[in-house]
């Protein structure tokens, strides 16, 4: 089981860029790891996913403006946000999903707002 502390967000105006991190507590190399968020008043959704083996998926909003990577011997995971607009504020949950057990879990989450 792992522990997830999300760190990077912040204010930054429309058409700029922020990256966050997530670290772990532990091992991710059996996780799918992924980038979560949720507006006020809007349902949590998914922004990317990355396979243990480095695949990325993309929600159509983040596709072509978000990149997800990850270092499994850092224990780190990292959402690269180009191209910001405001309907991207939100907070943002870093994820893991066991491949081998219903385990699950979230960070505490990081604000991110876009604005002018």
């Amino acid at each position: 089981q792992v522990q997830l502390v999300e760190s990077g967000g912040g204010l930054v105006q429309p058409g700029g860029s922020l990256r966050l991190s997530c670290a772990a507590s532990g091992s991710i190399s059996m996780y799918v790891m992924g980038w979560f968020r949720q507006a006020p008043g809007k349902q949590r959704e998914l922004v990317a996913s990355i396979t243990s083996g480095g695949f990325p998926n993309y929600a159509d909003s983040a596709k072509g403006r978000f990149t997800i990577s990850r270092d499994n011997a850092k224990n780190t995971v990292s959402l690269q946000m180009d191209s910001l607009k405001p309907e991207d504020t939100a907070v943002y949950y870093c994820y893991a999903r066991s491949l081998y057990d219903s385990y699950q879990n979230w960070g505490q989450g990081t604000q991110v707002t876009v604005s002018s």
